[in-house]
């Protein structure tokens, strides 16, 4: 039996129960898949974070209740808080190794800039089994790789929506990002992000990834490199995008809710 930190953060707000929940677990070196995948169903949070390293240089995975994922923002923003402010790491930059390749990460003015790469897309029809349940006219649709954006007609729309997708058969779709335009003031466009099969997500609260594709959309679309973002699920989270030429910089706030402690087998 081993006992091992855990924490929970909330992602993208700077308010306790708004933005979207990681655990975040430091471990001196990665665990088993089998287990990680296991404590990531108990915790039953869209993300579980999985994080061992120091000085500034750390290694990170990050699965959901039911898959193990190649990025994910919210939960990295999540694990960087941690590294700092619960682990004691004060480098003005981290630098983690994943599944996306080393991404980096930066404390700018109170916020956590996270540098990702900018998804690239492809201009392609909503599939059958996704398009009969939208109860409006797409504006547009675009793939990357198995991940498939939609821009509804405007933000009162996209608010009412209640979609399940997680019962997709046979589909390429791993998750559908909805997206509008926004007219309120301080907000350029908001978004809701729902899981498919795959991940065992009905609605994910924040999520950064996909916000790798949405920049680079909007921004193109609105004339604009900066651009403010609110994806507008029932918690709400924040976030402030910038496109840089192949990268998609993201900042945000996080706040702790839990400090706690797991005890498994199968440990040494």
């Amino acid at each position: 039996m081993k006992v091992l930190p855990i924490y929970q953060v909330d992602a993208f707000t700077s308010e306790l129960f708004r933005g979207n929940p990681a655990a975040i677990c430091p471990v001196e070196e990665m665990l088993s898949d089998e287990l990680m995948q296991s404590i990531a169903l108990e915790n039953n949070l869209s993300e579980t974070a999985y994080i061992s390293g120091a000085d500034g240089c750390y290694q990170i995975r990050w699965f959901t209740p039911g898959t193990e994922v190649s990025l994910c923002g919210h939960a990295t923003l999540a694990a960087s808080y941690v590294i700092r402010h619960e682990l004691g790491d004060q480098s003005e930059e981290l630098s983690f190794d994943s599944l996306s390749g080393v991404l980096n990460v930066r404390f700018k003015e109170g916020l956590i800039e996270l540098d990702f790469p900018a998804a690239s897309f492809t201009h392609e029809p909503i599939p059958e089994e996704v398009a009969k349940q939208l109860p409006f006219e797409a504006l547009d649709s675009r793939f990357n790789k198995n991940d498939l954006l939609i821009v509804a007609p405007d933000e009162e729309t996209l608010a009412n929506l209640d979609l399940d997708f997680t019962r997709l058969k046979n589909s390429r779709v791993r998750g559908v990002v909805i997206s509008a335009r926004s007219e309120r003031v301080g907000v350029d466009f908001v978004s809701r992000w729902f899981g498919g099969t795959e991940v065992a997500i009905k609605e994910d609260p924040v999520t950064g990834s996909a916000h790798t594709m949405l920049t680079p959309y909007w921004s193109e679309l609105l004339g604009k490199r900066t651009l403010k973002a609110e994806q507008i699920s029932r918690r709400t989270g924040q976030l402030e995008c910038e496109w840089v030429e192949d990268r998609v910089l993201l900042r945000g706030a996080a706040v702790l809710f839990l400090r706690g402690q797991i005890s498994v087998t199968g440990v040494s």
